[in-house]
């Protein structure tokens, strides 16, 4: 029985992992999440993990007295998740919202784990520092999010990289694509966090309100690819079916397509290169009759075109870009700013960024707290 250790386990990918997991008969070896000790208490009773880590120290005093008649360890803060990740499962999936979680991504792959990588920030902020620490550790990187497994899948047939013509990404283009930049100076949060297609965290969907989202897979899919981002293209799909393609020298297309169920990632991110039986219902096309393609708007949804700009860029603005996006989406949700103030302060993280070339985890993080400091005061 392989273990699996989960960063992130209360939240909507976590969760949807332990089912994956309990189907296909995972170990489950250790657990993190922020706070919500209500949640993790019935995960531990139920998968008896050895260890657990709350972020909040606060939370973990509680949990701790919560699950004192169990076996399992509670840990709390940064130290403890970094412990949890570190801990040496076969694989661990980090679904950790934001740059939090590229420490522990670290930390994993330092261990030896295989990462199955839900944390779209890891390779955002820390993109060659991650792919470095993995090649030195033989560690593999599986995509969990559904659009790189899909291209991870589609380009198993591959024997050689050359043959590779172009990536392609597809984007559910949030609840607001077709709108006017007019329209969307009057969103409100409920109406941002209502995704036609997914269900996901606040964060999540605010970012794909914004395609900020989509800007991320791309920086992504650069590392995971190992391609330049000239060779990667965005296309809008209404409809969440086809979840990514892969063009070929010949324009042979292959894709991977399903029903938008992230459980079907997740699930070929932990038993690759096997595949098991998935409780997910069959895709039926007849459902949905029209299968819709259009091309993404740069200037309505100016954070896509910001991340384009900052992989370009390269060095430390992918890490700037999705500092003042972070705190930006805060902000938003707080009710202290608007829709259309969140592309303005990611435009305005890359005016006042300068690039370092080469950069250290250190670097990382100083620019994230920079950036977060500056977006913050942009808006006092």
């Amino acid at each position: 029985m392989k273990s699996l250790t989960i960063l992130g386990s209360t939240g909507s990918i976590g969760t949807q992992a332990l089912d994956v997991a309990k189907l296909c008969g995972f170990r489950i070896k250790a657990l993190t999440a922020n706070s919500r000790t209500d949640i993790i208490e019935r995960q531990i009773r139920e998968f008896a993990p050895e260890k657990v880590a709350l972020a909040d120290e606060k939370a973990a005093a509680d949990l701790k007295v919560r699950v004192s008649d169990t076996a399992t360890k509670v840990l709390s803060g940064r130290e403890g998740v970094n412990e949890c990740a570190f801990c040496g499962s076969d694989t661990v999936l980090n679904s950790i919202v934001g740059i939090a979680g590229l420490e522990p991504t670290l930390c994993a792959i330092k261990a030896g784990s295989k990462i199955a990588l839900a944390n779209k920030e890891t390779l955002v902020a820390g993109g060659k520092l991650v792919i470095d620490t993995a090649r030195e550790n033989k560690v593999d990187i599986l995509p969990v999010d559904s659009e790189h497994s899909a291209i991870f899948q589609s380009l198993q047939g591959c024997r050689d990289r050359k043959q590779i013509k172009k990536l392609i990404l597809t984007a559910s283009g949030g609840p607001f694509f077709g709108k006017t930049p007019e329209e969307l100076e009057t969103v409100t949060l409920e109406q941002a966090l209502n995704h036609p297609n997914w269900s996901m965290g606040a964060k999540i969907t605010v970012d794909s309100a914004t395609m900020m989202n989509k800007g991320l897979e791309l920086i992504e899919a650069a590392w995971l690819f190992d391609m330049s981002p000239d060779y990667i293209d965005i296309v809008v799909h209404r409809q969440s079916v086809v979840h990514s393609l892969v063009e070929y020298i010949d324009n042979s297309v292959i894709a991977q397509l399903g029903v938008p169920d992230m459980r079907i990632p997740i699930q070929y991110a932990l038993t690759y290169p096997d595949r098991c039986v998935s409780s997910v219902r069959e895709l039926k096309l007849w459902e949905y009759g029209t299968l819709t393609f259009e091309q993404p708007d740069y200037e309505t949804f100016k954070c896509l075109k910001y991340a384009g700009e900052a992989l370009r860029r390269g060095g430390v603005y992918p890490a700037a870009l999705n500092a003042a996006n972070e705190k930006a989406n805060e902000l938003f949700r707080n009710g202290k700013i608007r829709f259309t103030d969140i592309p303005y302060a990611v435009g305005a993280s890359l005016e006042k960024t300068r690039n370092t070339g080469s950069y250290t985890f250190e670097d990382i993080t100083e620019t994230d707290k920079c950036v977060r400091s500056e977006t913050e005061d942009l808006f006092a």
